[in-house]
């Protein structure tokens, strides 16, 4: 009898494609000593592996574990995307199940596509409605560990779109000296969102931090700008990180 679990990976199999797995190597930085390495990919796209997602969307969270642990990318993803339904659709007690597997397992999150796609959607909503909780993700935020700290300040989306600032800010005051890329880009890009809803706040960072961030994610946080508002910024010196 085929289970649940082994149907998955077969069903990603089928879809698998050379071509596309070369391409999504490279654009996910698989090589040696990349924030990738040793990532495999079967070539599969986000939208086909959600159709699988949702084939076996009861599927049961120890195969969803055994998804997360796999050294194949869409089959983690797959897995996380399992994650989000299972949060979104489940009553408080299957929430509270969610939020803590996905905290055990933040090391198998190992990539930005997996942050990106699940952080806000578990944790930021989760830590949205129990406030109290919300010292997890600033502890995340200093850790040694790129994905937990990307986590840390993606989390915070959720609490952005509601309109509240404080717990963004404080993380990416946290994440100022990072030396990741892909965290300036996050930082940047959330810091953008508090702009689009509260442009005062945003520069207000700006004029304590601005001169600590770095180009990264300033250009990123004011993209959107006019275009000499956004060139005065990035003439700003740079205090050496």
């Amino acid at each position: 009898m085929i289970t649940g679990l082994v149907a998955v990976k077969k069903d990603l199999r089928k879809l698998a494609n050379s071509q596309k797995a070369k391409l999504l190597s490279g654009f996910f930085k698989t090589g040696k000593g990349e924030y990738g390495e040793g990532d495999v990919f079967l070539g599969v796209t986000v939208p086909q592996t959600r159709s699988v997602a949702k084939r076996y969307k009861d599927l049961p969270l120890r195969d969803v574990e055994n998804l997360l642990k796999s050294k194949i990318h869409e089959e983690r993803l797959c897995a996380i995307l399992l994650l989000v339904h299972n949060y979104q659709m489940g009553d408080a007690r299957k929430k509270k199940e969610v939020v803590g597997f996905y905290l055990r397992n933040t090391t198998r999150i190992n990539n930005w596509d997996l942050v990106d796609l699940s952080a806000h959607k578990i944790l930021g909503d989760y830590f949205w409605k129990n406030k109290a909780g919300r010292r997890t993700l600033h502890k995340l935020a200093g850790s040694k560990n790129i994905w937990e700290r990307r986590i840390a300040i993606i989390s915070t989306f959720e609490f952005i779109r509601n309109n509240y600032f404080k717990d963004s800010l404080k993380i990416a005051e946290i994440l100022l000296r990072d030396e990741h890329d892909l965290i300036h880009k996050a930082v940047g890009w959330m810091l953008r969102e508090i702009g689009k809803r509260d442009l005062r706040t945003e520069e207000n960072f700006f004029k304590k931090h601005a001169s600590q961030m770095s180009r990264t994610a300033l250009r990123y946080a004011i993209e959107k700008f006019p275009d000499r508002k956004r060139k005065s910024y990035l003439a700003l010196p740079s205090t050496p990180r």
